[in-house]
This record gives C-alpha cells, structure tokens and sequence, in this order.
C-alpha cells in the first residue's frame, strides 16, 4: 500500500511540475506583451474611445467608498459610470452617491432594479438596466470591491484598438482588506493560483473566458449574444459573457494591466464558504477542466510522497519531494505573484502561498460535496452547465459576494 501512495506521490508532483512549468513558460510572453502594452498606453493621445463603466452595487463593504473614488480619478478624457443596485436607497448607492459629489466633472448616473429581480442571478438584472443607459459603445463592467490606478481605463480601452476585439479582462492582485491570516491566504491563492491558471488555460486554448473583476465588451457583442440576460441562471456570469464573446468569433484579450481585487472575508467561515463556493461554479461550469486541476496542486503531493517514503524506511528520500513540491510552488509565487500581478506582500508569496496551494486540494475536493452554494443569503443549486436554481432561504445567513 505504502508503495501504491508514493508513486501517487510521485505522478502528482509530476503532473503540478509540467503545470508549474507551463505557466512559468508564459510568463515571459505576458511580460513582453506588458512591455508592448505600456509603450502603446504612453503615447498621447493614444487610444481614447469614450468608455461607460458599469457598476453593480448591493450593500455597504469595508472601504467601499475608497475603492469607488480611485474610478473617479483616471486619467482618461471621456466615460461616464454607471451605478445599479435592487433600491434607490441601498447603502452602497447612497456611499456612491456620497462619493461622487466630490468629483463634479464625472458624468454619473445612479440606477436601480426595484425590489427583488425576475433574475436568479440578481447582477444581470441590475447589467441589463445599466446598458440600456449606457451612453457609449464600450462597456466596462467592474466589482465593487475592486482597487484600480489612475491609468486603468487606459489600460482597459487598449485592447478595442483592435477591431476584431469584443472583449477583455485584467488580472488581479489578491488584497486583504482589513488584514488577517484567512483574508491573506484567499488573497494570494487570486495573486498566485489564480493568475497561474489563466496563464496555463491562455496558453492551451486561448482566451475562452473573462475574469469578472474587469471586464469589457463592445455594446454590439453584448446584443448580439442577447443582451445581459444571458447570465440570468448562471453563477458564473463572467464564463459565460466571455465564452459567448468567444462563440461569436470575437477575440478575447487579457489586458496587461493587473487590478487590486480586495479580500472582503476576514473571519475563517465567510472565507472558506466563498472559496468553496467559487470551486463549486468552476466545477459546474468546466467540469473537465476543474477535474483536472487536482493535478496542478503540488504540496499535498510531496506531503503523500515524505509520509510514505518514511514509512519505508526512507524519509530523506520523502523530504526531497516534499522540498521539491514546496520549491515548484515559490518559483510560481515568485514568477505569478511577483512578476505578473505585482503583488508586494513577499511574507504571503513565500510563507503563506504554499499553504495556500495545500488548503486549494481541500477546496477542490470540497468542491464534490454536494451542489448547493450560499450566496447573498440565499441557497442555490448548481447544476449542469453552470446554471443554478433557488433551493431556499437561509435565514440569518450573509455572504459576501460582491457585485450582486
């Protein structure tokens, strides 16, 4: 039996090797296109098409009124915001509200759905309301609980001067908010692990699918794949915006421009159901894919490998591996979290990150226990294809999903 769960050991480190050297292979692309990019972004006037930026709000979030006033000061000549939530007077409305007094020479529009939507996912009916204001032909479409720089919208209209580009996405930086140790481990697994799987899944397919904490489309794509409502069952709305921009045959682009995507779930419980929550969408909504993720994780791996090496009789031989499953994980933290997404929290790419690659087999396999989620108070089933249907009420119970 020892034997059986060392060459276990052995295929699953090798596996998350080829993975790890995958990505590692596609950093320095993305670097050179980053080089390009910002060449490009420097020249003035440079490419400057007017820009709508849509903003789905519910509810008051830690340091939501800071984040909302870094999409007030960019350095771009035109583009107007757009805000939605359910009611006129939801807290975070009002919080955007607050924050756009301060900055009178931003076009603004406050919108709302009214009262609970037709819509399973709620984000769409507020989507479908802001694009029906929209006063211009490219849509950004952005969380609220994301952190962007002054050059942001520059970086965001840079891929549509390409006309056969309908849609892009930014990279992000995990942040934790306020602090703490489960907020900073959920923050470099988006730095590290997410970006990895980006970079692996551009390289072996190309962009079939957009982050959700920027996106942007062209008007005409969003109608032509029918309108936001697309989304209306669906957990994962931005798979599904950036797979059907994908369909039509527009191209996909993920910008060289990284975001903070800030990590609002300080307390363990709200940060493991969220994880969870977000391995239960991807498993619904690429199943083969999410299968085979398992075998991008490397620390549970060496782990396997030192326990049944020791256990016949050759724990220098274990340690090696589990060195190695460790090691494979620092060069992705350093290549990902520090080349790629910039993240400067060096204490969370070389201590924290390891652990958090162990605790992501735990997530993925948590992700097989059922297929109900919490989100919004609200449970769900998922179900094939990535589509969810309303299984109760919980009572008492929040999450904090953003952009709802």
């Amino acid at each position: 039996m020892l034997y059986v769960l060392l060459g276990l050991a052995v295929f699953g480190l090798s596996t998350s090797t080829v993975f790890a050297g995958m990505v590692l292979a596609a950093v320095p692309g993305y670097l050179r296109e980053r080089r390009l990019a910002l060449r490009q972004a420097a020249a003035r006037p440079g490419f400057t098409p007017p820009l709508t930026l849509l903003k789905p709000l519910l509810g008051a979030e830690p340091g939501l009124e800071a984040h909302l006033a870094t999409f007030f000061e960019q350095d771009y000549p035109t583009y107007e915001i757009l805000f939605c939530a359910r009611s006129e007077d939801d807290a975070a409305l009002e919080t955007a509200r607050r924050v756009a007094s301060r900055y009178p020479l931003i076009s603004v529009q406050f919108l709302w759905t009214g009262g609970e939507p037709d819509y399973i996912n709620a984000k769409a009916a507020s989507m479908e309301r802001m694009e029906e204001a929209a006063a211009n032909q490219i849509l950004v479409i952005s969380d609220s609980d994301v952190r962007v720089t002054a050059d942001y919208l520059r970086a965001v209209a840079l891929p549509f001067a390409d006309e056969h580009v309908g849609g892009m996405c930014c990279v992000y930086r995990g942040v934790a908010a306020e602090g703490g140790l489960w907020a900073r481990l959920e923050a470099v697994g988006m730095s590290v692990e997410m970006t990895a799987g980006v970079l692996a899944a551009r390289g072996m397919e190309g962009m079939q699918f957009v982050l959700g904490p920027t996106m942007a489309f062209r008007r005409d794509v969003i109608r032509r794949m029918g309108g936001f409502k697309v989304t209306a069952d669906y957990c994962a709305d931005d798979f599904v915006l950036g797979n059907e921009t994908f369909r039509l045959g527009e191209k996909v682009m993920l910008s060289h421009h990284a975001i903070d995507h800030m990590v609002i779930n300080a307390n363990f419980v709200n940060s493991m159901k969220h994880q969870v929550r977000w391995m239960k969408s991807t498993r619904f909504s690429r199943p083969a894919g999410h299968f085979g993720t398992a075998l991008s994780f490397s620390v549970v791996f060496g782990l396997l490998g030192w326990a049944a090496a020791a256990g016949l009789g050759h724990p220098w031989w274990g340690l090696g591996l589990f060195s190695w499953s460790v090691t494979t994980r620092l060069a992705l933290a350093i290549a990902v979290g520090r080349g790629v997404v910039r993240d400067t929290s060096w204490f969370g790419l070389l201590v924290l990150y390891p652990l958090r690659d162990l605790m992501g087999f735990g997530f993925w396999m948590a992700s097989y226990w059922g297929s109900k989620i919490l989100w919004r108070g609200r449970v769900f089933e998922l179900l094939p294809g990535g589509k969810m249907r309303e299984a109760r009420r919980a009572v008492g119970q929040t999450t904090s999903t953003p952009g709802a």
